[in-house]
């Protein structure tokens, strides 16, 4: 059975730091692609950060990129999103999740899209005040 749990939510004050941490079991990340995602009251689940297993490197959302970064320890089965500079405009439910998109560029091309992904976490809230 495919969990993923994720931990490290809270309340932060505009300007400040969370980090993120997203535990899986059953799956084998080495050979997933991760993602965040993050979902706003009345809003659609939104595009956070990627991590593709062919250690491509990473992708972000136009309105994180430079102040958020994902990352995976495979030997813990983890993925981390260290947040920086948060702004209230970050206040979500953050989920991460797992699939295995095909090669490099079905990666690029798809990661971004939260139909490319079959498994999910609940969930951590994060909500910055300003």
């Amino acid at each position: 059975q495919v969990q993923l749990v994720e931990s490290g939510g809270g309340l932060v004050q505009a300007g400040g730091s969370l980090n993120l941490s997203c535990a899986v079991s059953g799956r084998t990340i080495s050979r997933d692609d991760m993602s965040w995602f993050r979902q706003a009251p009345g809003k659609e689940r939104e595009f956070v950060a990627a991590i593709g297993r062919f250690a491509s490197g990473a992708k972000y959302s136009d309105s994180v990129k430079g102040r958020f970064t994902i990352s995976k320890d495979n030997t813990k089965s983890m993925v981390y999103l260290k947040m920086d500079v948060l702004k209230p405009e970050d206040t979500a439910v953050y989920l991460c999740a797992t699939d295995r998109l095909g090669n490099a560029e079905r990666w690029s091309q798809y990661a971004s899209d939260p139909r490319s992904y079959m498994y999910w976490g609940q969930g951590t809230q994060v909500t910055v005040s300003s």
